[in-house]
C-alpha cells in the first residue's frame, strides 16, 4: 500500500468511525470507555500507512473485525507483517464471532494482554 498523506488518513479514519459495520459497533461496545479491565482502546486509529480498527497502545495490541472479504487475504498478511514489525500484536476476529460470541472475544483480548489466567 503506498504511503498516504496523513491528513487523508485522518479524514478516512473519521469517516470510518461515523460508519461502523455491525461487527465493529459490537466490538466497540466491548472495548470502549475502559470497560474491559480498564484497557484503553482507540477505534479507527491511524498507524501510517494503515488504519487499525481498534488499538490499545499500552499493550501494543491491534484488534481487527474481519468479514468474508478478508479470507486468506495476502493484503492482510502484508499489513499484519508491517504492523508486527512496528511492535504490535494483531488479533483478527470474524464478524460472525464478534456478534455471536462476545465473551470469547473478551477472553481472547484479556489473555493476549496477560490479564487472564
Amino acid at each position: 500500500m503506498p504511503q498516504k498523506d496523513t491528513s487523508n488518513l485522518l479524514s478516512h479514519a473519521r469517516k470510518m468511525r461515523r460508519q461502523p459495520t455491525d461487527a465493529e459497533a459490537a466490538l466497540w461496545r466491548i472495548l470502549r470507555a475502559r470497560r474491559l479491565s480498564q484497557l484503553k482502546f482507540r477505534r479507527q486509529a491511524p498507524i501510517p500507512p494503515y488504519i487499525a480498527d481498534f488499538v490499545c497502545f499500552a499493550h501494543r495490541l491491534i484488534v481487527e473485525a474481519d468479514g468474508s472479504q478478508h479470507a486468506e487475504s495476502l493484503r492482510d498478511a502484508k499489513r499484519d507483517a508491517f504492523l508486527e514489525s512496528q511492535g504490535f500484536q494483531v488479533l483478527r476476529f470474524w464478524n460472525a464471532d464478534i456478534l455471536a460470541r462476545p465473551r470469547m472475544i473478551e477472553d481472547t483480548v484479556l489473555a493476549r494482554c496477560g490479564l487472564l489466567g
